[in-house]
């Protein structure tokens, strides 16, 4: 304990000290930096604050939490949350669990590996745009999928304004965004350590059991990651919804970002701000319980 205890004086006695002009230099290189959160995070995040918490930019009487209940009473924020809620639960496990398979399937040696690899890569090199047309091509009622829906003798289908609408839309997001997850599997799937998963095949182990006792558990971390940045690209999927059916799409399409949409055109700072910061709490729950669960879940694998 004595020998540690000189061992660390020496060090902190032969530690360089800095001058005032090392420090002074180092306060400027981080001042861009620390301004620019200042500016364009911290502030714009008080300023939504401040305006949730008044009557209207002109007045600025302070109102406490009316704009929240009036929000929580708005029957087209309600819409709203429930479709973007009843999005996510149905996209996000599905870009998570059908990403991980295809990673599994992948990491096997079955033919044309590679080109199924690109195959699904190649959704992030298309433009918004262009992903809007085909799929415009495809669902619109005289489209590509009604011709073979007529075909096998059915009645065509409004895609965009009926039931499957939201089915629709999942599909374009899964077909969007899990090439890329797919490749972060891939990567955690090839950082597990070899001798682990050749100790469990020595011990009879079969495949299922190395997936589920060992990969399954190495890639927690990477589950956790895939499905936060999935349900932040589910918030996201307003610009494909927007080109396709406009302001006011039908029902089940109706999701928060069109209703922000149509409250900042509305110039209504105040619900807009109030339901900006509700929003922002579900957020922090939702990924809060995600960050709980999978340190249950990964804590056993830590270290290795």
């Amino acid at each position: 304990m004595r020998k540690k205890k000189q061992v660390t004086d020496e060090l902190q006695y032969r530690a360089p000290k800095r001058s005032k002009r090392e420090r002074f230099y180092e306060i400027a290189f981080m001042l861009p930096s620390v301004l620019g959160l200042l500016v364009f995070f911290f502030l714009p995040f008080f300023v939504v604050i401040y305006y949730a918490l008044v009557d209207n930019p002109i007045s600025h009487e302070f109102v406490g939490m009316d704009n929240f209940v009036a929000v929580l009473h708005n029957s087209a924020f309600l819409q709203a949350a429930k479709n973007t809620a009843v999005f996510s639960l149905v996209a996000v496990p599905l870009a998570v669990i059908l990403s991980l398979m295809m990673a599994v399937l992948l990491e096997e040696n079955i033919p044309m590996k590679s080109q199924f690899r690109t195959f699904f890569l190649s959704p992030m090199m298309v433009p918004v745009a262009s992903i809007v047309l085909i799929w415009q091509v495809l669902f619109d009622y005289h489209g590509a999928i009604n011709e073979f829906v007529m075909h096998l003798g059915a009645a065509p289908i409004d895609w965009f304004k009926s039931s499957f609408s939201q089915i629709v839309i999942v599909i374009l997001f899964l077909w969007k965004n899990l090439g890329y997850n797919m490749i972060l599997f891939m990567a955690a799937l090839n950082a597990i350590p070899r001798e682990v998963l050749e100790v469990a095949t020595l011990e009879s182990a079969t495949e299922f059991q190395k997936f589920w006792f060992i990969k399954l558990r190495y890639l927690s971390s990477t589950i956790l990651f895939v499905a936060i940045l999935s349900l932040i690209n589910s918030f996201k999927v307003f610009r494909e919804v927007y080109l396709l059916t406009g302001d006011y799409p039908y029902d089940s399409l109706y999701m928060l970002q069109h209703f922000m949409n149509n409250t900042f055109r509305s110039l209504d700072y105040q619900k807009l701000s109030a339901a900006a910061l509700i929003m922002a709490g579900v957020m922090i729950v939702v990924i809060g319980i995600l960050f709980f669960v999978e340190d249950k879940f990964g804590k056993d694998v830590e270290g290795y």
